[in-house]
C-alpha cells in the first residue's frame, strides 16, 4: 500500500515532466491500495485555487473519492510530536514530516520524487520504480 506525497498528485494533475509515469503507475495499482494524507489533499485543492483550477479540482476529488477508492488518512494531534521530532531530527520541513510520519503510522510505502526524504532515511520510492516492480 502506497502514500503519495503531493508531488506526485501534482504532477499529474499539472501535466509535468512525469505525468506519464504517474499515470502509468496510476493505472497499475488498485486505487485501495493508495493513500493521500489531508494536508496533501487541502495542500492540491489551495493550489489549484490559487491557479483558478476549480474545475480540475473538483475532477481531482471525482476521479479519487467519488468514482475512485483512494484512502484519505489523517494524524491525530497527539502524533504531531513525533512530526515535530522528525523536524529536528532530519531538517525536513512541517509537510515532509508530516508525510514520512503518515507513511510511518499507517505502514505504507512512500512514493515521491522529492529527495528531502532520502535524509531521513524514509524509503522513498518513485513511481517509476514501482512500476519496474509490478
Amino acid at each position: 500500500m502506497y502514500l503519495l506525497d503531493t508531488n506526485i498528485w501534482l504532477e499529474r494533475l499539472l501535466e509535468q515532466e512525469k505525468s506519464d509515469e504517474v499515470k502509468l503507475f496510476l493505472d497499475a495499482i488498485p486505487d485501495k491500495e493508495i493513500y493521500i494524507s489531508d494536508l496533501s489533499f487541502y495542500s492540491i485543492a489551495i493550489h489549484l485555487d490559487f491557479k483558478k483550477q476549480h474545475d480540475n479540482l473538483l475532477k481531482f476529488i471525482d476521479d479519487l473519492f467519488i468514482k475512485g477508492r483512494v484512502n484519505l488518512i489523517s494524524l491525530e494531534p497527539q502524533l504531531i510530536p513525533e512530526v515535530v521530532k522528525m523536524i529536528k531530527n532530519f531538517k525536513l520541513d512541517f509537510d515532509d514530516a508530516y508525510q514520512f510520519t503518515c507513511a510511518e503510522t499507517f505502514g505504507l510505502e512512500l512514493i515521491s520524487y522529492d529527495k528531502d526524504f532520502d535524509k531521513a532515511k524514509a524509503k522513498r520510492k518513485t513511481p517509476a520504480q514501482i512500476i519496474k516492480m509490478t
